[in-house]
């Protein structure tokens, strides 16, 4: 159930006139807005009031594309998620404002016990040193690979309520949780969602994953950064990362290959498609991705499935392999790789020594993605002593 604003005596001719606002101005409708909307919108510079409050500035974004941020009078403050929804932030001790689309979800703050189930938002909010606004977690303790998250949820400063799809809505309903954040999986369980707004609760879904610049992803600390009040820190946060990007950036391109994949409970590799985020940071850290245009229509899915020997075919001559560790955990030596496929003891990098794991904690911190890529491009580039000490890979013994 959506949280809107008091109705107005002379409510049909209220909604008469924001339907035809609606006709006449289509670019300016508050419901789900698609992404290349938000883009043409923010490069037009064409906002309009907002149940009349008067627009101010934007929030600027280098990379993301998949949200946008405006800002009006008296502190009131609009998110728009692409394919998703509108939010308007309501400053505290203040009420909506009356005349507000019934398709925008009001947001009050502060924001307190959230629900957090997206657990990429997490390392947002310990960045922002921000953890004291979560209340309640959709991982328990011994799932998180961030110390500070597993910590609070063994102290009890954050507590348990359930995976995404069967969240203890008594216990979130007590707790007075002012907002869940979800990840994408909630669209698999739309009843849920639709559940947790009949309480009263505003449903936010994360979509940093949709973006396809690895910056876009780290990009979405500024949209928590608006909900706590940090615009500032995020500010200073994100260029941290940004300025590794452009230390990288000024090299030049290696032309060296890399394989990412790991091998499934099937037997088969699991890649990551052509245009995935993973792909963009080999490619920005100065190396080539094997695949140069694999199931980039197929679906919205970032990996896909490959036989053996398929990929065998088309991955053997890479000149670097990355495993993913997220699935079923890290390896340490070339011998564990080989235990999973013995087709594997013929690829290039293998043979040249050239094989590295991911550590498990990466995907669960999209505020280091700056650092991945400097880790990536310092395998590409550096002697075998200068990569000791990377940050999110190991080489294999």
């Amino acid at each position: 159930m959506k949280k809107n604003s008091k109705r107005f005596v002379g409510r049909f001719l209220g909604l008469c006139m924001i339907l035809a606002a609606l006709i006449l101005l289509p670019d300016c409708s508050y419901a789900a807005v698609p992404a290349e909307d938000i883009k043409a919108a923010e490069t037009a510079g064409e906002k309009e009031d907002l149940a009349g409050l008067s627009y101010d500035h934007s929030l600027e974004l280098e990379y993301a594309t998949q949200f946008s941020v405006d800002y009006y009078e008296d502190g009131y403050t609009l998110i728009s998620i692409a394919d998703d929804g509108q939010f308007l932030l309501v400053p505290e001790e203040k009420e909506p404002p009356e005349g507000l689309s019934e398709e925008i979800t009001v947001i009050q703050k502060p924001v307190e016990n959230i629900y957090l189930v997206a657990t990429s938002a997490m390392d947002f909010f310990c960045a922002l040193d921000g953890l004291d606004h979560i209340g309640l977690a959709g991982t328990d303790a011994d799932g998180w690979y961030i110390d500070e998250a597993g910590e609070a949820l063994e102290n009890g400063s954050i507590t348990y309520a359930g995976k995404y799809s069967a969240p203890d809505y008594e216990q979130i309903v007590d707790r007075d949780c002012g907002l869940a954040i979800e990840s994408t999986m909630i669209y698999h369980t739309p009843e849920v969602k639709d559940k947790l707004e009949q309480f009263g609760i505003p449903v936010m879904v994360e979509h940093s994953s949709y973006e396809s610049h690895p910056l876009g992803r780290t990009e979405w600390l500024k949209l928590y950064a608006v909900l706590l009040g940090k615009e500032e820190e995020a500010e200073l946060l994100f260029n941290e990362q940004a300025d590794k990007l452009k230390n990288v950036e000024n090299s030049e391109n290696t032309g060296k290959t890399v394989a990412f994949f790991y091998i499934n409970s099937v037997g088969a590799a699991n890649v990551r498609k052509s245009n995935d985020y993973i792909a963009k940071m080999i490619e920005l850290a100065g190396g080539k991705y094997i695949f140069d245009d694999l199931g980039e229509e197929d679906n919205a899915l970032s990996t896909m499935n490959m036989q053996m020997e398929e990929f065998y075919a088309s991955a053997k001559d890479a000149d670097y392999i990355i495993y993913n560790s997220t699935i079923d955990g890290e390896l340490t030596t070339v011998d564990q790789l080989l235990a999973k496929s013995s087709l594997l003891e013929n690829f290039k990098a293998v043979e040249e020594g050239n094989v590295w794991c991911t550590e498990q904690n990466l995907f669960q911190e999209p505020m280091g993605l700056g650092t991945m890529i400097e880790d990536i491009h310092r395998m590409l580039t550096s002697e075998a002593d200068d990569t000791d000490r990377l940050t999110y890979m190991h080489r294999l013994k």
